[in-house]
């Protein structure tokens, strides 16, 4: 086994006597040694999710009602990072490449979806990036709050010299999230997009509708986004707390994606798809209620979409490095990661939180 240190998650005291969000705790990590297709990674960058957030949250309720706690959990699974060590099989990566790893780090390879390069949907539930099970030794995967990662070289990706590693480091979670249903969905030049929310993955989903040619618009509750949303290339922005503006732009979108992460009424945004559009939900994927009509009248469609296969995963890094595509993010020393915790809690970020990994030396 090999050593590191990271972050962890800890439940140790009472509820009454923790903070909100359990704290992380840098601590002695395991690596596995390198098998013929792995490569060792220096993390050099690693984006905080709202997924993190979630899994720290579950974390401490486990141990509130009485869990153990036993099995352990180092968040962050969108990091960039230098190649250190290749196992002997390696033949696409060399020590010293910049890599890229999202929150996919296997699959079965044989299902239909692997087959189709779908490995995100895989039959057998892909390997996470942290709290899945390796399909190996059937221990817990440990994710990228920590100075170094060992992955299969298949699911590691060169990262073009044109991005910035830390502003790339989302692109691995919420770059790809957004960027696959605007390719399915054909978005590109004289397709009307808007994208509802402008946090983490809304600020992408603009930036990448911008890119590929789109007329492309935010839907937010506050007026007060405007120039942040025309910073980011939108031409408009629609206040979905203002009745008039919201009916103005009725049926007026090819695609509507809603990356709201609160459950919330589909309904105003369904109304503003056009004729045969698709709203993507991306953003609460809890349950949601649909009246029928809401769809009937105009042919609309509802979709949704998370993460991406191997392929979709390394063409939206080069589409961004040739369009100049990175996430507006914070950078953080990864010491403050119980800072970047809460605050991402109380929505007090713009627009990604990314941990500097080289304090852990």
């Amino acid at each position: 086994m090999r050593t590191t240190v990271g972050w962890q998650a800890t439940t140790t005291g009472t509820p009454s006597r923790r903070p909100a969000l359990g704290t992380l705790h840098r601590t002695p990590l395991q690596r596995r040694d390198l098998r013929p297709d792995d490569l060792a990674i220096r993390v050099d960058h690693c984006g905080v999710c709202h997924t993190d957030l979630h899994a720290v949250r579950t974390h401490d309720e486990h141990a509130d009602k009485g869990g153990t706690g036993s099995t352990p959990l180092v968040p962050g699974h969108e990091f960039t990072g230098v190649v250190t060590e290749t196992g002997p099989e390696v033949t696409g990566f060399t020590v010293g490449d910049r890599v890229a790893v999202g929150n996919i780090v296997d699959s079965c390879g044989t299902c239909a979806m692997c087959r189709l390069g779908q490995e995100n949907f895989c039959h057998a539930f892909p390997t996470l990036t942290y709290g899945g099970r390796d399909r190996h030794d059937g221990s817990t995967t440990l994710g990228g709050y920590s100075r170094e990662y060992v992955v299969r070289d298949r699911f590691a990706y060169p990262l073009p010299a044109a991005l910035d590693p830390a502003a790339a480091a989302p692109l691995l979670c919420a770059g790809v999230t957004v960027w696959e249903p605007l390719r399915a969905l054909g978005v590109g030049p004289g397709t009307r997009v808007a994208v509802a929310g402008l946090g983490g993955l809304g600020h992408l989903a603009v930036k990448i509708a911008v890119a590929l040619g789109a007329d492309t618009s935010v839907i937010s509750r506050s007026p007060d986004k405007i120039d942040d949303a025309r910073r980011l290339g939108a031409g408009d922005l629609i206040v979905s707390t203002a009745p008039k503006q919201m009916a103005d732009a009725r049926e007026r979108f090819d695609v509507v994606i809603d990356t709201v992460s609160a459950p919330h009424d589909l309904a105003p945004y369904l109304r503003l798809v056009a004729l045969d559009g698709t709203l993507s939900q991306l953003g609460h994927l809890g349950p949601v209620a649909v009246e029928m009509t809401d769809l009937l009248v105009g042919r609309k469609k509802l979709s949704s979409a998370g993460s991406g296969g191997r392929p979709a995963t390394a063409a939206m890094l080069d589409f961004c490095a040739e369009h100049g595509v990175t996430a507006d993010i914070e950078l953080l020393p990864s010491s403050h990661v119980n800072e970047a915790l809460d605050r991402l809690q109380r929505n007090d970020v713009r627009h990604r939180f990314v941990l500097d990994l080289s304090d852990l030396d």
